[in-house]
C-alpha cells in the first residue's frame, strides 16, 4: 500500500496512474477499507472506462458498503465488456440473488413497521405487554441497516416524534434507541432526523426530569454528533456519488441548544450534566495531530460564560441553578479540555480575558451573593485550567474575601470560601501566600468551628500544606505527630456513615495528600474499616472522588515515579551542602508489598474495576493514568495476578490500555502482559476479550517503551500466538512481525530470545512462513545461524522455528542449504547435543528436508548425518 502511495506522489501520466489507483483499491479491500477502494477503482475508471479489473474492484467495495444496485450496475458492465468470464457471471448471479432476498426481507418488514407503530401509537391498546414487546422490536429492527432504512422510508421519523410528544417515559425511551439505530453511522439519515425532530425539541427531552430519558437522550445526541463530525473529516458520497450538505451548522446549532441549556433554570440537573459530558466529548480535538480547534473556538467564544454559570453555582443562594454534586466539577473538565485545545497565547489570553470579565461582572456591584459566585467561579478554574484560575485569584480583593469569608458565621458561606482556599494551596503561585497567611486560619478553623463539613475542609488545607515536601522524609512541613494526627482524624471521618457522601469524600483528599509519608500508609492499610469506606465511597455516585481514591492507592502502593539517584550526584550535592531527599524506611519494597497485599485482601481490585466503568468527566486521562499505576503495583507479583483477574481486573484494564495519557496506556498493557504471560490468556480474557489486548501488547513493542516492557510484550505476544490462527492473523494485522523481527537482533540476550520464541510461535501461519522465503531476506538464515549459538534456550527457541517451517512449509526445507555454508555442520551440532531437546528438533529438520527435495536428501547422505543419526537410533537411553 505505501509502495503504491509513494508511486501515485511520483507519477504524473495518467495512464501508469490509473494502474496504480486500480492496484491500491485491490490492496484497500484486502485491508476492508471499502471507502477508499470505492474511490481508488473509481478513479481509475474515470481514465477508463472499459478497465475490468477497476469496475469489478470496484462492485466488491460497493457491495461491502451496502450499495447493492451501484455494485450491480458495475457487474453488469464487467458482464457486457467479457460476456464468457464465469467469475463475472457467478459474481452477478450471487449478487442477484443477495438483492432478492433483502427486496424479500424488505416486503416482510414493512407490515411489521407498521403494526408496531400502530401498536406503540393506539391510545386504546391497554396490554402493557404487548407494547413493550412492539417497542423493544422496533429498537432491535432499527439496529440492521435494512430495517433502519425502513423505518425511515415508512414515515418512521414523523411517528417517532410523536411518540417522543407523549411524555410518557416508556414511549419516549423507546423512540429515543429507535432514533439512535438509524442515525448510527449515517450521516445524511442524521441530517434529516435532525431537521424533523429539531435541535431545540432534542434539547428539551435531553433537559427532562426523567433521568433514563435524559440519558438516553444524550446517548442520541452523541451518536448523532459522531456521524455529523464523521462527514466534516472525509468525503461521504450518495448514492449517485453526490457529496452530501456541509454538516457543520447542524454541528454549531446542536451544541449551541446545549450550551443554552446549561444555563437554562428549567432543565434538570442531570440533564445539564449529560449536556456537559457531551460538550467534553465532542467539542475539543481528540488528538493534537488535529489541526483544526476551531469548534473549541466557537465554543469558548459563544458559551464560555455559560459554562461558567454551572461552574459558580452556589448551592443553597436563592434562584440557583439545579446540578448535582458532579455538575461544577464536570465545567471544570470541559474548562480545562478547552483550554488544552487552544493553540497560540493569543487565543488562551482571550480564554483568560472572558474568565477576567465573568468574574469581576460578579465580584463588583452584586454585594455578598455576588461575591460568592465570583469566590466558586475561582474554585472552578482552579480545579480546570489552573492558570486562569491563579490569573483570576490575583485579581484585585478576590483573595482578601476569601481569608475574611473564611470566618463567616454563615455555614454556607464559608464552605465557598474554604474551598477555593483549599484549591489555591497547592497552586504554585500562591502556595508561599496561603502557607504565610492561610494556615493559622485554617488551624482556627479546624479547632473551633462546631461544623464538621467546615472542619473536614480546613482539615484537607492543612493536608494540601502538610504534604509540600511529598515522598521526601527530610522534609516536614508540621510537627512530629501532626501529619499522624490529621490522618487519624481523617479516617475518622471517613468511616462515619452518618456524615454525608459529600463531605465524607474531603476527607479522601486529605488522605490523598497525607498518604505521602510512610508511617500514614501504614497506619491506613491497618484500618480495614477505612479502606472499606473509601472503596464504598469510590462505588458511589459522586464520581468527583475518583480522582483522590486514586491519588491516596498510587501513594500506597508507591506506584508513582521514583528515579534512582546518581551516587556520584549524591556525592556532589552533599559537597556543595544541597538538600538531598531520602526515602522513608517504610517505603522500602518489603514493606510495599505487605501494603499491596493488605489493599488487595480489603477489595481493591472490584473499587478500581468501577472506577474505570464510569462515564463521568470526573475519569480524567490523568485519573485513568493513576488507576493503571495501581493495577500494575497489584500484578507485579506472579501469585497476586490470578485474584485480580478473577475480581475484574483484566477486563477493566483493556480500556485502561487503550485510552488516556500514554504513560497511562503503556503502564495498562504493561498489567495485561504480566497477567498474560503467567495466567492462561483464554481464561483470563474469555471470549471475544482475548482479541482486544492484542493490540495493547503489540504497543509495548515500539522503540521508546523501556527493555522490560519490549521483553514483556513479546512474551505475552508468545503466549496469545501458540493459541490460535485467529489471534496470529490479530497480531499480523496489528502489524507486530516487522517489530518481533527487529527484536531478534536485539543485544539483551532474554530480549532476543523472547523475540525468537514469539515468531516460532507465529510461524504456524501461512503468511510468516511466507516471509522467510521472502526474495533478499535473511530471516531464514539468522533462524539456522541461531539454532547454532552457545545459548542453549536461543538454540531450541530458532531450532524450534526450523522445525515448525520444514514440516508446514516444505520449499523452505531446499532453502535452508542456500542460506550459509554452515547449515549441516548447525544441524550436525543440534544431533551431536547432550541435549534431547535440541537432537529431537534436529532429527525433525533433518526428516522434513529428506522428505521434501531429493538434492538435499543426497547432500544430507553424502554428510556425516547418517552415521550420527544411526548412532542415535541405537541409544536406547533417548525417547
Amino acid at each position: 500500500l505505501a509502495a503504491y502511495t509513494q508511486a501515485l506522489s511520483l507519477c504524473d501520466a495518467e495512464p501508469e496512474r490509473a494502474v496504480l489507483h486500480r492496484n491500491r483499491a485491490a490492496c484497500y479491500l484486502k485491508l476492508e477499507d471499502y471507502a477508499k477502494a470505492e474511490a481508488d477503482a473509481s478513479k481509475a475508471i474515470e481514465a477508463d472506462g472499459r478497465d475490468m479489473k477497476a469496475l469489478f474492484r470496484r462492485s466488491q467495495a460497493l457491495q461491502k458498503l451496502g450499495r447493492l444496485d451501484q455494485a450491480v450496475s458495475d457487474l453488469q458492465r464487467c458482464v457486457s465488456l467479457e460476456p464468457k468470464n464465469k467469475a463475472f457471471q457467478e459474481a452477478l448471479r450471487a449478487l442477484g440473488s443477495s438483492m432478492h432476498e433483502k427486496m424479500k426481507t424488505m416486503s416482510c418488514t414493512d407490515s411489521k413497521v407498521e403494526q408496531m407503530f400502530q401498536i406503540l401509537l393506539d391510545p386504546e391498546e391497554k396490554d402493557v405487554d404487548k407494547k413493550q414487546k412492539a417497542a423493544q422490536n422496533l429498537i432491535v429492527l432499527a439496529r440492521e441497516e435494512a430495517g433502519a432504512e425502513k423505518i425511515f422510508q415508512s414515515d418512521g421519523v414523523r411517528l417517532l416524534t410523536q411518540l417522543l410528544d407523549t411524555a410518557k417515559a416508556d414511549l419516549m425511551l423507546a423512540a429515543l434507541r429507535t432514533l439512535v439505530g438509524l442515525c448510527s453511522g449515517h450521516r445524511s439519515r442524521t441530517m434529516a432526523i435532525l431537521v424533523e425532530l429539531g435541535a431545540p425539541r432534542l434539547s428539551a427531552v435531553l433537559g427532562v426530569e426523567h433521568e433514563q430519558v435524559s440519558l438516553a437522550a444524550c446517548n442520541l445526541l452523541h451518536v448523532m454528533f459522531d456521524s455529523l463530525k464523521e462527514g466534516l473529516q472525509k468525503d461521504f458520497r450518495g448514492k449517485e456519488d453526490a457529496v452530501v450538505l456541509d454538516s457543520s451548522k447542524d454541528l454549531k446549532l446542536l451544541i449551541k441548544h446545549l450550551l443554552e441549556l446549561l444555563a437554562l433554570e428549567g432543565a434538570s440537573a442531570h440533564g445539564r450534566d449529560n449536556a456537559l459530558n457531551l460538550l467534553i466529548k465532542v467539542v475539543p480535538r481528540k488528538s493534537p495531530k488535529e489541526t483544526n480547534n476551531s469548534l473549541s473556538l466557537w465554543v469558548i467564544d459563544q458559551g464560555l460564560k455559560k459554562i461558567l454559570e454551572v461552574g459558580s453555582t452556589v448551592c443553597s443562594a436563592p434562584g440557583s441553578l439545579p446540578v448535582t454534586e458532579n455538575s461544577r466539577m464536570s465545567a471544570s473538565v470541559l474548562l480545562s479540555k478547552l483550554y488544552d485545545d487552544l493553540k497560540c497565547d493569543a487565543e488562551r489570553e482571550n480564554f483568560h480575558h472572558l474568565c477576567e470579565d465573568y468574574v469581576r461582572s460578579w465580584f463588583e456591584g452584586h454585594e455578598l451573593a455576588g461575591k460568592l459566585r465570583a469566590i466558586q467561579t475561582v474554585s472552578c478554574l482552579l480545579q480546570g485550567p489552573s492558570d486562569a484560575g491563579n490569573r483570576v485569584l490575583e485579581l484585585e480583593g478576590i483573595m482578601d474575601s476569601v481569608l475574611s469569608l473564611c470566618a463567616s458565621v454563615c455555614e454556607a458561606h464559608q464552605l465557598v470560601a474554604v474551598e477555593a482556599l483549599i484549591h489555591a494551596a497547592d497552586k504554585a503561585k500562591r502556595a508561599s501566600f496561603i502557607t504565610a497567611n492561610g494556615v493559622s486560619l485554617l488551624k482556627e478553623i479546624y479547632k473551633h468551628s462546631e461544623r464538621d463539613s467546615i472542619r473536614i475542609r480546613a482539615l484537607v488545607g492543612l493536608c494540601k500544606l502538610g504534604s509540600a515536601g511529598g515522598t521526601d522524609f527530610s522534609m516536614k512541613q508540621f510537627a512530629e505527630g501532626s501529619t499522624m494526627k490529621l490522618a487519624k482524624q481523617c479516617r475518622k471521618w471517613l468511616c462515619n456513615e452518618t456524615i454525608d457522601a459529600g463531605t465524607r469524600r474531603w476527607a479522601v483528599e486529605g488522605l490523598a495528600y497525607l498518604t505521602f509519608d510512610a508511617d500514614v500508609k501504614e497506619e491506613f492499610v491497618e484500618d480495614k474499616a477505612a479502606m472499606q469506606a473509601m472503596f464504598h465511597l469510590a462505588k458511589s455516585e459522586d464520581r468527583s472522588v475518583l480522582y483522590a481514591v486514586a491519588s491516596t492507592l498510587v501513594n500506597c502502593t508507591n506506584s508513582y515515579d521514583h528515579e534512582e539517584p546518581d551516587p556520584q550526584m549524591l556525592e556532589l550535592a552533599k559537597y556543595a551542602k544541597q538538600h538531598i531527599p531520602e526515602q522513608h524506611p517504610k517505603d522500602k519494597p518489603d514493606f510495599v508489598k505487605r501494603r499491596v497485599r493488605k489493599l488487595l485482601t480489603a477489595g481493591v481490585v472490584s473499587a478500581l474495576a468501577c472506577m474505570v466503568k464510569s462515564e463521568n468527566p470526573a475519569l480524567t486521562n490523568s485519573c485513568r493514568e493513576l488507576i493503571s499505576r495501581v493495577f500494575l503495583a497489584l500484578v507485579e507479583e506472579a501469585e497476586d495476578r490470578g485474584g485480580v483477574v478473577a475480581q475484574g481486573g483484566g477486563k477493566a484494564l483493556i480500556p485502561l490500555s487503550l485510552e488516556g495519557t500514554e504513560v497511562g496506556q503503556t503502564k495498562a498493557a504493561q498489567a495485561l502482559a504480566k497477567i498474560t504471560i503467567t495466567s492462561n490468556p483464554e481464561m483470563a480474557f474469555p471470549g471475544e476479550r482475548i482479541y482486544e489486548v492484542v493490540r495493547p501488547l503489540v504497543s509495548l513493542l515500539h522503540l521508546q517503551r523501556t527493555g522490560l516492557e519490549n521483553f514483556e510484550g513479546l512474551m505475552a505476544l508468545t503466549n496469545l500466538a501458540g493459541i490460535s490462527e485467529r489471534l496470529r492473523q490479530k497480531i499480523l494485522k496489528e502489524k507486530a512481525v516487522p517489530m518481533i523481527e527487529g527484536y531478534m537482533f536485539e543485544e539483551h540476550e532474554l530480549i532476543r530470545l523472547a523475540a525468537t520464541e514469539c515468531m516460532c510461535n507465529m510461524a504456524m501461519s501461512k503468511e510468516v512462513q511466507e516471509l522467510f522465503l521472502a526474495e533478499g531476506s535473511d530471516r531464514l538464515k539468522l533462524m539456522v545461524l541461531y539454532s547454532g549459538e552457545e545459548d542453549e534456550k536461543l538454540r531450541r527457541a530458532a531450532s524450534g522455528t526450523l522445525a515448525m517451517l520444514t514440516a508446514l512449509h516444505p520449499p523452505i526445507c531446499k532453502r535452508i542449504p542456500q542460506v550459509t555454508v554452515h547449515w549441516l555442520e548447525i544441524l550436525q551440532a543440534l544431533l551431536l547435543s547432550p541435549s534431547t531437546e535440541l537432537q529431537h528438533r534436529g532429527a525433525v529438520v533433518v526428516m522434513n528436508m529428506m522428505a521434501a527435495e531429493r538434492e538435499v536428501a543426497e547432500q544430507l547422505i553424502a554428510s556425516e548425518m547418517l552415521e550420527i543419526l544411526s548412532v542415535l537410533a541405537k541409544d536406547k537411553d533417548k525417547p
